[in-house]
């Protein structure tokens, strides 16, 4: 009887040892507004908020309000708002910018932010020229999203490897241009970070190229 006793303690014990052992179950990959518990059951850049997954304030995505990851709809699909003629050339306008996230693809531009430099009226998040020892940017009008990202540190990564942080001091405007407060130029791409000449050595970068392809996130 002892020894029957023994037996099923023991087999008892390795059951209860097997459940443990199991993988707990996991809530399967969410979207926009859907179940989670932690962040990890979310998509992509999405985080869990109220049990339910959001954009991340954190990496500043627009995904699920439609914001185009940074001001201006359409999520990844980020079309044309108009076109405007200058000089008898045709550019396009956009109010959107392709998606923010934690390595977003960019044209990086040279720009002089100092006082009768190419960047036009002083910088708009703070009313001030720059100088061009400063590592200072302006964003596309979509990644600039009305200025919610002004004064903020963004983190600029170059294809040679090299990173440099840089704040954000004004809008690289996609919708109007080519007149005086523009300095003549006209609109920019909805993926410019219009970095300025201290941007540029840091980075490594000859600046006789005037664009070069970088990636960039919030620092």
């Amino acid at each position: 009887m002892a020894s029957t006793l023994v037996l099923m303690l023991v087999s008892l014990s390795l059951i209860l040892i097997y459940i443990i052992s199991l993988p707990l179950p996991t809530m399967a990959i969410s979207s926009c507004k859907g179940p989670c518990k932690t962040p990890n059951d979310c998509a992509g850049q999405l985080t869990c908020i109220n049990r339910k997954c959001n954009d991340d304030p954190a990496v500043g995505t627009h995904i699920c309000s439609g914001g185009g990851g940074g001001g201006g709809g359409g999520g990844g699909n980020c079309k044309s708002s108009g076109t405007l003629n200058c000089g008898g050339k045709s550019f396009p306008q956009f109010t959107c910018s392709p998606p923010v996230t934690s390595s977003t693809r960019a044209k990086l531009t040279l720009n002089d932010f100092s006082e009768g430099g190419e960047g036009g009226d002083p910088s708009e998040c703070d009313g001030r020229f720059h100088s061009n020892s400063e590592r200072v940017v302006a964003l596309s009008t979509g990644w600039y999203d009305e200025g919610s990202r002004c004064e903020r540190l963004i983190r600029i990564t170059a294809s040679n490897g090299r990173s440099v942080t840089a704040k954000v001091v004004d809008e690289c405007d996609s919708v109007n241009g080519c007149d005086r407060e523009h300095a003549g130029l006209p609109p920019c791409r909805n993926n410019i970070v219009d970095g300025s000449a201290a941007v540029w050595n840091v980075l490594g970068l000859n600046k006789d190229l005037g664009i070069v392809d970088v990636t960039w996130s919030l620092a």
